[in-house]
């Protein structure tokens, strides 16, 4: 593996081929997942790959709890955010509308929708951590999430993180049958990339590094 090359080629997939992943595969993805850093190497994800009908069921459930609670995708700021930020999410909207024009939908229903069937990908894996962690290894679950990422990247798969499944985590849990005590972090699409979408074809840009450094000498 050509880890730089992967970091820069990797990019989140919204429309996948409905071929099976086997389940020997996603086992391998996590066997070397497992190996993220962690606080006091505490480990402290769990993860539940959910397949086949199961995960076909997760939909309903999530179009329940949006509706339910007029959920939909944002940045989940909790005060106004600064202009770089917003200026960054108008470019990539931008920059993504000609492909949803070409695919004749609209963006915020494609999302929504998208995220609550992950996109049409054969397996979901959730990433789930015991509410007796404090919010800050949310930070150990992320670097877990990068290592899944890159690696299924290794094996010709194609992932989308999706955020929005945290905020129907209760129709989920109930759904698969979660502890109370687990909280649902966040959720991976993964499948075989379907290259004859248009939404495949668009990837995102990165504001040049000065923007993001300060250095102290």
């Amino acid at each position: 593996m050509d880890l730089l090359k992967a970091i820069q080629e990797r990019k989140s997939i919204r429309a996948f081929k409905p071929d099976a992943v086997r389940g020997k595969g996603i086992d391998e993805i996590l066997r070397s997942t497992i190996y993220a850093p962690s606080a006091i190497n505490l480990q402290p994800w769990e993860w539940i790959v959910v397949t086949g009908e199961e995960k076909r069921e997760i939909k309903p459930q999530a179009d329940q709890g949006i509706q339910g609670r007029q959920i939909a995708c944002s940045p989940g700021n909790v005060k106004p955010l600064p202009k770089t930020y917003g200026k960054r999410g108008a470019k990539t909207l931008a920059l993504m509308k000609p492909f949803y024009e070409e695919m004749g939908v609209d963006i915020n229903q494609f999302t929504n929708e998208g995220s609550c069937r992950f996109y049409g990908a054969p397996a979901a894996i959730l990433f789930c951590m015991d509410d007796s962690f404090p919010k800050a290894r949310i930070v150990d679950v992320g670097l877990a999430l990068g290592y899944f990422l890159l690696t299924a990247h290794e094996f010709g798969l194609a992932t989308c993180p999706i955020g929005l499944i945290a905020a129907y985590e209760d129709e989920i849990k109930d759904l698969l049958n979660i502890p109370e005590d687990k909280n649902v972090v966040i959720g991976v699409a993964l499948g075989y990339p379907d290259w004859d979408s248009p939404v495949n074809r668009f990837k995102t840009t990165r504001d040049d590094l000065s923007k993001f450094v300060r250095w102290i000498e």
